[in-house]
This record gives C-alpha cells, sequence and structure tokens, in this order.
C-alpha cells in the first residue's frame, strides 16, 4: 500500500500521526509543502486525499483497499487544501468572520461581504443571492493571488482551457474562485506559459546603436557600399508571340554616406554572375574601399537560392585581389544592412507600378531599372530650406553630377563671383557646396533615433532561448543556449552565439527570445 504514495505520505503514515483536523499544526505544514513540491493540482488533490484516507485507515485498523478515490474523498480533499490557503492569507478576517464579529472597513475584504460556508471555507456574500446561478457562482469561494494553490488554480485551468487567453482564463475562473488580483495573475500565468510563448515569442531588442563610420564618411559616393539582391523578375528572351520567360535579379548597390543607388541587372544567381555585375559597378562608380552585405541567409520562397552566393569563396578571393574589405551581417538580421533593405523596397515598389502584367526584354528591363535608378537618386535627403532663393533639396544625385537627375539643368547660385573662378575651379566650388550642405543638413538629422531608444530586456551567456526560424512554425523552432555575447563599439550586445541541438549559430537579437522560465 504503501508503494502506491509519496513518500510525503508513507512518512505521514509510518509516523502514525493524528488526522490532519486535529493536529492543524502539523497538517497545515504537510499541504502548505504538497503545494510548493506539486505543479499539478489533480495531483495535488489526489495526493491529499491518499493521506486523508490512510490516516483514516490507521486511525480505525482498516485495511481498506486505497487505489480507487471517490468524487466525496476529492472533494474533501480539495477542501482541505483551500481551507488551508485561506488561513494563510486571510487569518484575521477568517477568525473574526468565526467569531461572528464584522470585518472592519480596512480589510481588503469588505467590499466582497465574505461568510464562512459549512465545510469552513471562506465565500463571497456579494449581492447575488436572489439569481438563479448555481451556488459556486453566487458565492465563489474567495482566494488571494499571491498564494501558491491560486496559481496552481490558474495554470491548471489555463492547460484545461487549452491555453486560453487572460480574460477567458479569468472569466472561467470567476465561475467558482473569487481571486483578489486575479485578473494581474491571469496575465502572468498566460506570459509565462512556454507554449503560448512560441507564438507570440518577443526578440530583446537593445538600444539603437551608433552609426558606424561608413555613413559619416564623406570623401566620395560609393567609397563605402552596401550590396542586396531583390527578385526574381521575369523578362522575355524576345519581343513577340512565343517568347520564353527567364528569372533574372536585381543587384542594388547603395553608398553607405549619400544613399546614391546604383541598380545591376543579372540573369543568374552565381558567383560568376555576381562578379560581372560588380565589374560594372566599379567601372562606372569607381572601386570601394568596403562593400556590406547580409550573408544571403534573409532570403525566403523564391531567392531561397539566394543563400551562400554572397559568401562565396570565389567573391571572397576576388575581393582581396581588388582590395576591396567584405563584410557581413549577422544572419537573420536585415536591419543590419538597413539602407540596402530600404532600396530593394523602393526599387521593387516602383517595378510593380511600372509592369503590371508586362514582361520586358533584357534591353527594356536595363532602360527601366536606370529610370528608376535616376528617380531613387532624385530623392531629397534634406527638407528644402527656408532661404526663399534655394528651390532644390538636397539628392543623392547632387553627389553624382552636382544636380538631381530628374531636373532640367541650370546654374548653381553662389555668393561668390562664381564668373572669375577657372572652370575647373567652378567645379571643385560646386562640390564643396554640396559637400558643406551635407554636413549641415543632412548629417545633423541622422543624430535622433528614430526607434528603439532605449533597450527592452538583456541577454547573457547561460540564457535559454528560441531561436527564430522563419521556415518553421513557432512551435518548432530550436532551443538554444547563449554562449557567447558580441559588444558592439558603443558597449551594447546586439549579436550573440548560440548553441543548439544542431551546432552552434550566430544570431543578431531580433532572432534570439529569451524564454520566461521565472
Amino acid at each position: 500500500m504503501k508503494q502506491d504514495l509519496p513518500d510525503v505520505v508513507c512518512h505521514v503514515v509510518s509516523s502514525n500521526v493524528d488526522t490532519l483536523h486535529t493536529n492543524k499544526a502539523h497538517g497545515s505544514s504537510i499541504i502548505h509543502h504538497l503545494i510548493t513540491k506539486y505543479s499539478n493540482l489533480r495531483y495535488l488533490q489526489r495526493v491529499v486525499a491518499y493521506i486523508l484516507r490512510a490516516i483514516y485507515n490507521f486511525k480505525n485498523k482498516s485495511n481498506k483497499n486505497i487505489a480507487n478515490l471517490s468524487n466525496e474523498e476529492l472533494q474533501i480533499s480539495l477542501n482541505l487544501i483551500i481551507h488551508n490557503a485561506q488561513l494563510q492569507m486571510f487569518p484575521e478576517e477568517y477568525f473574526i468572520l468565526k467569531s461572528g464579529k464584522s470585518l472592519p472597513r480596512s480589510s481588503r475584504l469588505i467590499s466582497l461581504t465574505p461568510f464562512i460556508d459549512s465545510n469552513s471555507i471562506l465565500r463571497v456574500g456579494g449581492r447575488l443571492d436572489n439569481s438563479p446561478y448555481d451556488f459556486n457562482i453566487k458565492h465563489p469561494i474567495v482566494l488571494c493571488s499571491k498564494h501558491a494553490l491560486t496559481k496552481l488554480i490558474f495554470h491548471f485551468e489555463h492547460l484545461h482551457l487549452l491555453h486560453a487567453g487572460p480574460q477567458l482564463l479569468l472569466t472561467h475562473i470567476r465561475q467558482s474562485y473569487w481571486p483578489l488580483g486575479g485578473r494581474n495573475l491571469s496575465k502572468t500565468v498566460v506570459r509565462n506559459c512556454l507554449k503560448c510563448f512560441r507564438y507570440r515569442a518577443q526578440n530583446v531588442q537593445p538600444i539603437m546603436g551608433q552609426l558606424p563610420k561608413t555613413r559619416t564618411d564623406l570623401q566620395f559616393p560609393f567609397l563605402n557600399c552596401s550590396v542586396d539582391y531583390a527578385g526574381p523578375i521575369l523578362i522575355a528572351d524576345r519581343k513577340g508571340r512565343g517568347c520564353k520567360l527567364v528569372k533574372s535579379y536585381l543587384c542594388i548597390f547603395v553608398c553607405l554616406a549619400v544613399k546614391a543607388v546604383h541598380i545591376e541587372l543579372v540573369t543568374a544567381l552565381s558567383s560568376e554572375a555576381y562578379i560581372a555585375a560588380l565589374k560594372r559597378f566599379v567601372s562606372r562608380r569607381g572601386k570601394p574601399r568596403s562593400i556590406w552585405s547580409d550573408n544571403g541567409t534573409n532570403f525566403v520562397g523564391a531567392c531561397n537560392e539566394l543563400k551562400g552566393v554572397l559568401s562565396n569563396s570565389d567573391i571572397a578571393s576576388f575581393m582581396s585581389q581588388e582590395g576591396i574589405d567584405f563584410n557581413f551581417s549577422p544572419p537573420y538580421s536585415p536591419h543590419f544592412n538597413g539602407l540596402a533593405e530600404a532600396a530593394v523596397k523602393a526599387t521593387k515598389g516602383h517595378l510593380k507600378k511600372l509592369l503590371s502584367l508586362t514582361h520586358l526584354t533584357y534591353e527594356e528591363m536595363s532602360s527601366c531599372l536606370c529610370q528608376i535608378e535616376a528617380i531613387l537618386n532624385s530623392r531629397p535627403l534634406t527638407p528644402i530650406s527656408s532661404d526663399p532663393l534655394d528651390l532644390t533639396a538636397l539628392t543623392p544625385a547632387h553627389f553624382l553630377i552636382g544636380r538631381p537627375l530628374t531636373s532640367v539643368p541650370h546654374p548653381q547660385i553662389t555668393d561668390c563671383n562664381i564668373t572669375r573662378l577657372e572652370r575647373y575651379q567652378r567645379v571643385e566650388l560646386i562640390r564643396q557646396h554640396f559637400w558643406k550642405r551635407f554636413i549641415n543638413e543632412y548629417i545633423s538629422l541622422l543624430q535622433q533615433k528614430s526607434k528603439w531608444s532605449t533597450s527592452t530586456g538583456s541577454l547573457i551567456p547561460g540564457t535559454l532561448v528560441l531561436v527564430k526560424d522563419r521556415t518553421l512554425p513557432a512551435l518548432l523552432w530550436p532551443l538554444g543556449r547563449i554562449t557567447k555575447t558580441y559588444p558592439g563599439s558603443d558597449g551594447i550586445t546586439r549579436v550573440a552565439e548560440v548553441k543548439t541541438r544542431t551546432g552552434t549559430v550566430v544570431r543578431g537579437f531580433n532572432s534570439i527570445c529569451p524564454l520566461p522560465l521565472h
């Protein structure tokens, strides 16, 4: 018989103590220990029922079968557990009501008009005596949300209701119980449920970092740039009926300093095609000092084959020979390459409006992309100044040709007598004018943090986390543990190394969700 009971039950039985009702101090400590030990309400209820039956059998020298519990025994067990919890959280109110006195005005139960029922349970008196509802609805059991038993009840009902939300959970519990502070506890239980957390996983968001040096290095356009792919888009192999449609892609370069855009049309996702596009870019815009890309792992769906293209060893070898520093942002962290992502979004927006259901040839698509490039490079970087004579906003094209690409050429107006200068001096004066405007107008706009003005949470080595995988359902996201973090130049950590079941990966904080294990 004892082998079927938990250790604590065997201890009670072997000690041959009196019933829990007669030895209240000892019984209360046992029940409190059980509440903190077991996380399942039904199991706790059965354990206490077993204890009560065992003690009854020892007291009455009975050898009744202990395997099957009746509903009455289970209800008595639950009443004893609730009674114990109420004595711990409302001792003064309980003894005042037990003695037949009224509660003081300062009591937190005064608005509920509580009373003690025939089972020594504290219930809500309320104002529903004349209602046709069930007794438990009219007079729910009073509980405190800070007690472990109340948390067990909320957790049990949350699972019983198939992971109900906070409002439904609280509404259902109030059919039988009246938990003080129940709304906050309901939110906490749902928030700390690991299965629910997988569907609404929140990543840690560090404060917006300092601008990298490449964003304010004002030597010449495309000295430091980023690159990203867009597509696929379909182009026709020839004009007329019967043409075949061929996949092609856009390779978009963006200057990190002045946001100038350069678009190349490529017909393959091979390293050779990318190197050829890079050579065309260098021939027309000049050799860059550094190129940033997002490692190709943020592409999904039709562009899934892009993975690994930009990190190909042939490309790395070509870059080193040309003296270009090629840098990668962490996987699945597109905001590390935000300027290129924004250029891709803007380019695709123009293409959707222009193409509709039309399929262009390679030459027609190249012409279309050149026009889109001109439009993007003519977008204002700063608002037009308050000077009534200044009718032109500063654009990326000013740093490429000295004027917007989409405007009619016109002479520049300056404070000095430009006619006295030599031609090359005039060009240099105009160039310096735009760089001065860039420093005075555009750079100041970069001071303010547009988002992520504060950090929300942090990650340290040893933290158990979920690793977001956009190709899998939330319930299949792999678990991992933080093994190393990488602080930025400002001391804020935004990238971490995570050890998972399949190996170690490096991810930005936007792909890492710490589990609520507290």
